[in-house]
């Protein structure tokens, strides 16, 4: 889920961490990781590296509450619908530890990587995200509600023994993230119902035996025009290049050179405030996955996993968050698309965890 998720890192991104029995919380304040200046309007979200990026308490957003931009799209822009109530988990059904707060957990450091039970927990939660993903991805037509995907989305969830992980994560309200046309990602599912040439990323992650897998699509809904189509094709091959030239040894830096060089050929913005993450036995962990041309350090090592989740823009690649503290949309209200895999560091390269 961003997210870069995808759900890594505007609504206060904080993570979590299990390491052994005991759970790590940043010392860090959440206001000194996350900042936003209030005014009128919608929340501008920039983001800060370090010269030497140490991990995820090293980004810092700024925000400034602006006025609604001009458009420049014969679309309607997005307007937040109603949100239904909170969908209930069965008892027994094992829950992450943020669950029972609804401020974002601690910061996780270090990278996640497995002995080969590990690994095959990781492989049985990547498989469960990846058939609800697809599931997900039949429901889109005309007319559907957002809303009625989560529903559907979180049934299947937990009738597989699983935990949705966004529920509850920093008060996340539902149990999937559905982001519409020139919503970047963290899209709350509501009572909008999709049109005829919508695009929609569906964001997926479930807890399952202790471990999430995290994965996302972007879908065409009716009659996309050739702009949308061309945008999530390109998107889904930034994310297949990158995974292409992972192995051990390799240093993360090239992930976002990689999709940089991809989406300049199109003229396609690259948005730089989500990254991709560690994720296993925690959500959100080291390391940072940046999309984006950059020097940060840090390389892969075998039997670690982590996901890459580029969002590529036909416009502005700046990121508005609205009055929700969660969805985020572009500046200029283009379209954006995102795809996302979970993978798991290899011998000899790769492999894509979150597949069917």
């Amino acid at each position: 889920m961003v997210s870069a998720s995808a759900m890594c890192v505007v609504q206060p991104k904080i993570l979590s961490s299990l390491m052994g029995n005991c759970l790590r919380q940043s010392k860090q304040p959440a206001h000194q990781l996350f900042c936003y200046n209030p005014g009128p309007g919608s929340k501008h979200v920039s983001m800060q590296l370090s010269k030497r990026f140490s991990g995820l308490t090293n980004l810092l957003f700024n925000g400034s509450r602006n006025a609604d931009k001009v458009l420049n799209t014969k679309r309607k822009r997005l307007r937040p619908g109603k949100i239904s109530p909170h969908r209930p988990v069965p008892d027994h059904i094992p829950k992450p530890p943020y669950v029972k707060s609804k401020k974002p957990p601690g910061i996780a450091s270090g990278p996640e990587v497995h002995d080969e039970k590990g690994i095959e927990c990781m492989r049985a939660s990547g498989r469960l995200a990846a058939q609800v993903l697809e599931f997900a991805g039949t429901l889109v037509k005309p007319g559907i509600k957002t809303d009625e995907i989560d529903q559907a989305v979180h049934q299947m969830i937990i009738d597989n023994g699983a935990y949705p992980s966004p529920l509850g994560y920093g008060g996340f309200p539902k149990s999937v993230c559905t982001s519409v046309n020139e919503c970047i990602c963290h899209g709350i599912p509501d009572s909008r119902a999709l049109e005829d040439g919508d695009i929609i990323n569906i964001d997926v992650t479930v807890y399952l035996n202790g471990y999430h897998g995290d994965t996302s699509a972007t879908f065409f809904c009716g009659d996309v025009d050739d702009e949308g189509r061309k945008l999530v094709q390109v998107t889904k091959e930034c994310l297949d290049k990158a995974i292409s030239i992972c192995a051990p040894g390799v240093e993360l830096k090239k992930i976002g050179k990689t999709i940089q060089e991809h989406a300049d050929k199109y003229h396609y913005g690259v948005v730089q405030q989500f990254v991709g993450h560690g994720v296993g036995r925690v959500f959100h962990a080291d390391p940072v996955v940046l999309h984006f041309r950059n020097n940060e350090s840090g390389r892969m090592v075998v039997n670690q996993t982590f996901t890459i989740e580029p969002m590529l823009t036909l416009g502005s690649f700046n990121p508005v968050m609205w009055d929700d503290n969660w969805t985020v949309v572009t500046e200029d209200g283009s379209l954006s698309a995102q795809f996302e895999h979970t993978i798991l560091i290899t011998e000899d390269g790769a492999e894509i965890l979150t597949r069917c």
